[in-house]
């Protein structure tokens, strides 16, 4: 059994983001605004990992995301509960998202996080910011999801 970590993912097109942060940052409420911003036409294709525990693997270079069995398409959402979604059983990793930065610079360099040994690009954004604009717009303006 792999390891897991506190985190949730998404798959967003052919490759996940896996998004961290402290307890309370926001990070299911990001996945539900991703799975949203899909149903609007936002975004192509969006579906569920996993919510609160990620199971991660190193394999061949790449990181492999998927739920933690008990956690399987269930996603919380605030002032709703526990709710059941579609989700992918597994994804590669393509980018992290990481929630709740004291601060961000306004013009960082690119950043990466190191998962399990795999090195991946990082997106810090700040407590005080919206996180969904700033998903927008790193997917619309990188090729992270794209290799």
């Amino acid at each position: 059994m792999a390891p897991t970590i506190h985190a949730s993912a998404v798959l967003v097109g052919a490759r996940a983001l896996l998004i961290q942060g402290p307890p309370g940052s926001g990070k299911s409420r990001l996945v539900l605004a991703l799975l949203q911003a899909a149903d609007r036409g936002a975004l192509r294709f969006v579906r569920l990992v996993a919510d609160d525990r990620v199971e991660v693997e190193a394999t061949h270079g790449r990181l492999l995301l998927r739920p933690a069995p008990a956690l399987a398409g269930l996603l919380e959402v605030r002032g709703l509960g526990i709710r059941r979604l579609p989700h992918e059983p597994a994804a590669v990793a393509a980018a992290v998202v990481e929630l709740g930065q004291a601060r961000t610079d306004r013009l960082p360099e690119p950043a990466q996080a190191s998962i399990a040994g795999v090195l991946l690009p990082r997106l810090s954004i700040a407590a005080a910011e919206a996180p969904l604009p700033l998903v927008l717009a790193y997917l619309g303006t990188t090729d992270a999801l794209a290799k």
